[in-house]
């Protein structure tokens, strides 16, 4: 089986060589997943409605390492940027994730299985050559190929998820991907009792093996006695409360549920398969009859729903079980961590690939008189995700967790049978949206505990909350709001041309996007940074944003912005938002009057790119403004790519010069102009810095 290499070792080149082998492992064993669809044209085809065809699933996770490995500058060249943008974005029903089949020229398969070769021998090359200092830290480049093969293990399950879903008649058996044959009577569920007790929850930052942002820091709580049942909830129980028309009754759906209800006509669980002679089960390559030993697989909705009728009938208070007392269960029957028992030879549950490539009956792997603590299934909590005391984003992966943090993604615990690496270990915590299907099921609970955990209305982060203020606070020192006068500016060099399409890159927290939609019919707004545009959409949604500014120490004041109030709530109609790379844009984004681009340039990681992109993207007699202080750091664009800000045959080469020698064949530049900002770190605390502002007209 395949294991996690630590962070840790006392020798290098073992340790190399140990994740050379993880990678390649696993690199293949995602591809061998795939083998199971027989058809091509499988690929191609959306498997459910809220997510991209299997092709983008299976281009996405070898760009990723590129894509991660250029951005912290590892590597300096890509492979493929077309494909690196087409299968950049994955899609977990954001507001900015773009499902528009029309934005997608997808590739074939064997251009995307060549890409993947290729990415297959970059990592495997760079793996040989790059220096290796143990123990493996997140600021280390290893870090980030470690993260990659992370991520590819979280597609491998998703993926897993949605080849269930595709046609039967495009799927094949495969010995690689065997399944079990054990079916038989459920066994009669129970509740048993545990104790009281505290449970420590979160890891530190030298722990041995990878963790994804949300896993460090700590939480702490003390749980009163409680009581579980013994297994997962099966197909049998569940099958019961089909019959007793469960869909059908309003009364045990939350107000969420009976939407989804309403939307979907669900009437059982997505992987049954109604027939005359009762009903079937879609595993990953099969369609048996229903094995009622099995753990039911459902989303939150139902399992909550099945909660409420089985209270009533039982005369009993059962919920599902949050974090904490799941971690209450794992730690009172004492299940071995994953250092512990993965690889040992005999599997101590369904997991991590050990057992079978399905579920296995619920009643198979004993963890101290409870059944599958962890494999076989996830198993839904109650408890949204939300940030440990301590939390840090990754630099490489910022919007990994934090677009989760919205009270909507509820974490699920113990890993299923395809679970492997992270997703594995015993630290891992993952949410997802309460309507998503992954291989989950559910235990309940008899317990009267009382979470003390809240998903923040209000952004703390304090990068994002200078940037908020940036967009949206007063103006400090006298000094006029930088991305609205910008704005101004810009629709008045506009005034007697075209105002049809604007593109604003990046725009940060949107204020600018939305003061263009003054003038224009429609704005784009894209940004590198996921929790930038997340907060940005959540202003349009809402046209309300709270945030938290730090004034001297511990003090803090909450702000709130109202598009009403800036006299916006008609132009957020005229606004959409995305996430994107300024210098690997799509396609897609072409046929502008305008494009602007506020301080991006000097933070560009290849500048000469971008600028050389602009002229297609823009209508005939259109404009490109762009505003910079031209602070060029090798932190943010290797010094060899600067425009400008450096010496050449020993005379100063100015960022404006290099901006005439790169735009001039196709702008004329028809203005310049000085435009102050302030950005305010503490109430008395600011950064006063001017931006030149350069306006050119496509020739």
């Amino acid at each position: 089986m395949i294991k996690i290499p630590t962070l840790t070792g006392e020798n290098s080149e073992e340790k190399r060589q140990e994740i050379k082998t993880y990678f390649q492992r696993c690199y293949k064993r995602y591809e061998s997943l795939f083998d199971i669809v027989a058809d091509e044209k499988a690929y191609f085809q959306k498997a459910d409605e809220l997510r991209h065809p299997i092709i983008f699933y299976y281009g996405h996770t070898a760009t990723f390492f590129i894509n991660k490995l250029k951005l912290a500058k590892i590597i300096d060249e890509r492979i493929d940027p077309k494909l690196e943008s087409i299968f950049a974005v994955g899609v977990d029903e954001m507001s900015w994730d773009d499902l528009n089949e029309k934005h997608y020229e997808w590739p074939t398969l064997s251009q995307t299985q060549t890409y993947r070769d290729k990415v297959y021998k970059v990592v495997s090359g760079l793996i040989d050559r790059l220096p290796l200092e143990l123990p493996v830290t997140e600021d280390s480049p290893w870090w980030v190929i470690l993260m990659g093969v992370e991520h590819e293990n979280i597609h491998l399950e998703t993926s897993s998820v949605l080849i269930r879903q595709l046609p039967f008649e495009t799927i094949k058996e495969d010995l690689n991907w065997k399944e079990c044959t054990e079916y038989g009577e459920a066994p009669q569920n129970e509740l048993l009792e545990l104790s009281d007790g505290t449970v420590i929850l979160g890891k530190n930052r030298d722990a041995k093996l990878f963790g994804w942002d949300n896993e460090y820091g700590r939480h702490q709580a003390h749980i009163p006695a409680f009581k579980a049942s013994k297994y997962l909830t099966s197909n049998a129980q569940f099958l019961a409360f089909v019959k007793e028309g469960g869909y059908e009754n309003d009364t045990f759906w939350c107000s969420e549920g009976r939407a989804w209800k309403a939307f979907t006509k669900a009437k059982h669980p997505l992987f049954w398969i109604e027939s005359e002679e009762g009903y079937k089960l879609r595993t990953l390559t099969r369609e048996i009859d229903l094995p009622l030993n099995w753990p039911v697989e459902v989303n939150y909705l139902e399992a909550e729903a099945f909660c409420k009728w089985l209270s009533g009938k039982e005369g009993l208070t059962l919920t599902l079980p949050t974090e904490d007392e799941y971690i209450r269960l794992r730690d009172e029957t004492k299940v071995p961590s994953y250092l512990e028992w993965s690889g040992k030879g005999k599997a101590l549950a369904n997991i991590n690939l050990e057992g079978f490539a399905s579920s296995v009956p619920v009643d198979c792997y004993e963890h101290n008189g409870f059944y599958d603590v962890i494999g076989n299934v996830w198993q839904w909590s109650r408890t949204p995700i939300y940030p440990f005391e301590d939390f840090k984003v990754h630099p490489v992966y910022d919007d990994f967790t934090v677009p989760t943090f919205d009270g909507k993604h509820n974490l699920i615990n113990g890993g299923s049978w395809i679970s492997c690496g992270n997703l594995a270990t015993q630290k891992s915590r993952y949410g997802f949206r309460r309507h998503f299907y992954q291989h989950v099921g559910f235990r309940y609970v008899e317990s009267n505990y009382e979470e003390k955990v809240t998903t923040n209305s209000y952004t703390t982060d304090s990068i994002i909350s200078q940037y908020c203020h940036f967009g949206w606070g007063e103006n400090a020192l006298g000094v006029e709001n930088y991305p609205a006068k910008c704005a101004s500016i810009a629709l008045e060099y506009m005034k007697d041309k075209p105002k049809r399409k604007a593109f604003d890159i990046g725009c940060a927290i949107g204020r600018s996007s939305f003061e263009l939609a003054r003038g224009f019919d429609e704005v784009i707004g894209v940004d590198f940074s996921a929790r930038f545009i997340q907060e940005a959409q959540a202003l349009k949604e809402n046209s309300i944003l709270r945030y938290v500014m730090p004034t001297e120490g511990e003090l803090e004041n909450f702000h709130e912005v109202n598009l009403t109030a800036f006299d916006l709530e008609e132009e957020r109609k005229k606004v959409a938002f995305w996430q994107a790379d300024a210098c690997n844009l799509k396609p897609v984004f072409k046929d502008f009057d305008l494009i602007f681009a506020g301080n991006l340039l000097d933070r560009l990681y290849d500048p000469k790119k971008f600028l050389d992109s602009l002229a297609s993207r823009l209508n005939e007699g259109g404009l490109f403004i762009m505003t910079s202080p031209y602070t060029w750091q090798e932190e943010s664009t290797p010094k060899e790519k600067w425009i400008g800000g450096y010496k050449k045959d020993g005379e100063n080469v100015s960022t404006l010069e290099g901006l005439k020698e790169i735009l001039e064949p196709q702008f004329e530049l028809i203005d310049t102009q000085d435009i102050p900002f302030v950005i305010q770190e503490t109430a008395r605390k600011h950064q006063h810095t001017i931006a030149e502002m350069t306006v050119w007209q496509k020739r």
